[in-house]
C-alpha cells in the first residue's frame, strides 16, 4: 500500500491530523467503533484519556488483527460526548495517539454526540484502513 498525506498550504496546518489521505492498496478494512470496553464487555477508565487510550488500542487490536498497522489509518473518526473536554485533554490525547499510532495520521473528524451506547463511555473511535 502507499499512502500520500495532503496538506494543501491553502488550508489552515493540520495539527494531529492530516487534510486528505490518497491511499492505494489491495484490501480495505472497516473498523467498527471501538469504545473503552475491556475483554468482559465493561468499560473502563473514568477520565477521557483513559478511555481515549483503551478506545484506541481496541481499534489497533482490530486493525492488527486484520493485518493492518497503524500507518495503514486512512480515516478516523472521534465521538466524543464533551468537545470541550476533548479540546481541554488535546495535548495529552496527541501524546497518546503519538505513541500508540504514529506520527502518520489520518485524515480525521472528532464528532460530539449526545450520547454512545455505553452511558458511561466518553469517547468511540471509528476509521477505515487500506492495506497492501
Amino acid at each position: 500500500m502507499s499512502t500520500e498525506r495532503v496538506n494543501p498550504p491553502e488550508l489552515s496546518p493540520p495539527a494531529g491530523f492530516s487534510h486528505a489521505v490518497v491511499a492505494s492498496g489491495s484490501r480495505v478494512v472497516f473498523l467498527a467503533g471501538q469504545t473503552a470496553l475491556d475483554a468482559d464487555g465493561k468499560v473502563t477508565g473514568r477520565t477521557l484519556p483513559e478511555q481515549f487510550e483503551r478506545a484506541l488500542a481496541n481499534l489497533l487490536t482490530a486493525l492488527t488483527a486484520a493485518g493492518g498497522t497503524p500507518s495503514d489509518l486512512a480515516r478516523v473518526t472521534v465521538y466524543a460526548t464533551d468537545v470541550e473536554a476533548y479540546r481541554a485533554h488535546a495535548r495529552e490525547l496527541g501524546r497518546l495517539w503519538r505513541e500508540m499510532a504514529g506520527r502518520d495520521y489520518p485524515a480525521m473528524a472528532v464528532v460530539q454526540v449526545v450520547r454512545l451506547w455505553d452511558a458511561e463511555a466518553m469517547v468511540e473511535l471509528d476509521g477505515f484502513a487500506v492495506l497492501p
